[in-house]
C-alpha cells in the first residue's frame, strides 16, 4: 500500500492509474478507523480496479476546538487496517496541502439541506465538510466514492455538492455498521466510559421503537415518548428528529409517497452520539 503525504505525489499516481484505465474508488476519512470506515472500502473493491483512503482530521468542521482537539489519532494501527483491507494507496495529507491559502471554508448554498438537524446546532459544520470533500475530490478524481449512512446528512449534502459542481462522481451510501447489541460503530466510541458504553444502546433501541410507532402513533406523540426515555437516562438528548429523506426537513404530517428516516443525537457527558434509521 502506497502512502502518499503531498499534493504533488497524490496527483503523479493518480495520473498514473489513469492512464491504465483503472476505475478509481475513493473513501475519505478522518481517522480513527474501524469495522464501519473498512465496510466502505470492501464496498469499493467490489465495484473498482484502485482503491484509496484519505485520512486528514479536517479543522474547519469542528465548531468547537476542543473537540478537535481530542479527537482520536491513531494513524499507525489506521495504516495497518488499510493495508489488511486491501487498499492500494492512503493519502495522509497536512493543513497546509488542503489548506494552502489558510484555514477558511468556501460558502456553499445546498438548497437547504444544510439549515436543518446538524446545521441547526452547528453553524458552518457543512462549509468545512464541502470545502474539505470537495478539494479531496479534484485531487483524487475518484469515478466513485463511498459514505457511511450513519452521517445521512453529510451523505445528503455530499450528493448535493456534487450536483451543484457536477464534478463526474458517484456518490454510494453505504449502511451503518453496529455492534452486536446495536450501536452504531463510531470513532467517538472510544472516548465512552465503560458505563456510558452499555447505557449507549438506549439510542438504537429507542430508533427501533419509533420504527416500530411510526404509522401508528401522531408524531408529537411519538417525540413526547422519546423526550420521556431520554429524561429517564444517563443520556442527554440534543435533538430527535423525523425528516423526508430527500429534504430533511422535519415532517409535521406523513404524506405516503414520501420517505422518513428517524434521527437522534445524544450526549454522554461530553461525548456526543449520533444515529438514525429508515422508517
Amino acid at each position: 500500500m502506497k502512502v502518499l503525504k503531498s499534493k504533488k505525489t497524490l496527483i503523479d499516481y493518480i495520473e498514473r492509474q489513469r492512464e491504465m484505465g483503472k476505475k478509481i474508488g475513493f473513501a475519505p476519512t478522518m481517522g480513527a478507523l474501524h469495522e464501519g470506515h473498512l465496510s466502505l472500502y470492501k464496498a469499493a473493491k467490489k465495484e473498482n480496479d484502485e482503491v484509496i483512503s484519505s485520512i486528514f482530521v479536517n479543522p474547519t468542521q469542528f465548531n468547537n476546538p476542543d473537540d478537535f482537539q481530542k479527537y482520536p489519532k491513531t494513524l499507525e494501527k489506521d495504516l495497518e487496517l488499510l493495508e489488511k483491507e486491501g487498499v492500494d494507496a492512503v493519502y495522509v495529507p497536512n493543513v497546509e496541502e488542503m489548506y494552502p491559502d489558510g484555514l477558511s471554508s468556501k460558502k456553499y448554498d445546498f438548497d437547504g439541506l444544510e439549515n436543518e438537524m446538524e446545521g441547526k446546532y452547528r453553524p458552518g459544520h457543512f462549509d468545512g465538510v464541502g470545502t474539505i470533500v470537495e478539494e479531496l475530490f479534484r485531487q483524487v478524481q475518484p469515478h466513485n466514492a463511498y459514505f457511511g449512512e450513519k452521517d445521512y446528512q453529510q451523505l445528503a449534502i455530499i450528493k448535493k455538492m456534487v450536483e451543484k459542481t457536477r464534478l463526474p462522481i458517484k456518490i454510494h451510501g453505504i449502511p451503518t455498521l453496529r455492534e452486536k447489541d446495536g450501536l452504531a460503530l463510531s470513532s467517538r466510541n472510544m472516548r465512552l466510559t465503560e458505563t456510558q458504553r452499555k447505557e449507549a444502546t438506549i439510542i438504537y433501541e429507542t430508533l427501533i421503537k419509533v420504527k416500530e410507532w411510526f404509522r401508528l402513533i401522531p408524531l408529537e406523540e411519538i417525540k413526547q415518548r422519546v423526550q420521556d426515555i431520554f429524561k429517564h437516562s444517563n443520556f442527554d438528548l440534543e435533538y430527535f428528529v423525523i425528516a423526508d429523506e430527500e429534504t430533511l426537513k422535519e415532517a409535521n404530517a406523513i404524506d405516503e409517497n414520501k420517505e422518513y428516516r428517524a434521527f437522534i443525537v445524544a450526549y454522554a457527558d461530553i461525548v456526543r452520539l449520533i444515529d438514525n434509521l429508515h422508517l
